[in-house]
């Protein structure tokens, strides 16, 4: 699950570099400044939580079994939360109003608080 875990986070991380150039170069003559902004924060959000993963799949004090639920919350989350916001940022390029399924980004978020505090929960646990 370690190799799972990690392997996952590389992913996201450089799909989040993609991302933020795609959102810096590509999207600055498609979209407004404020749409700009809403792909950043996701782009920061699936970074931070990609690099949450790197660190969950490289700690051994968590046995593999606890860090589980912990990486489907994460994952849960950065799909739901970050991937809701670059649709909802690139609205205006569509033909679908994202805004309809807007509920999915503070799902997403919940997801993400749930897995920190499971994995706060479950480091605290293991403590000696």
């Amino acid at each position: 699950m370690n190799k799972t875990i990690f392997c996952t986070g590389v992913f996201f991380a450089a799909l989040a570099v993609i991302l933020g150039a795609f959102g810096a170069h590509g999207l600055e003559k498609l979209v407004s400044a404020s749409a700009q902004d809403t792909f950043k924060t996701g782009v920061t959000y699936q970074m931070y939580h990609a690099l949450l993963l790197l660190v969950v799949g490289s700690v051994k004090s968590i046995p593999e079994e606890q860090k589980k639920l912990v990486y489907y919350f994460i994952v849960a989350g950065i799909v739901f939360f970050s991937f809701s916001i670059y649709m909802l940022a690139t609205n205006d390029l569509t033909g679908f109003d994202f805004r309809t399924i807007g509920i999915i980004t503070p799902i997403g978020g919940l997801l993400l608080i749930i897995g920190w505090l499971l994995l706060g929960y479950r480091a605290y646990r293991n403590f000696k």
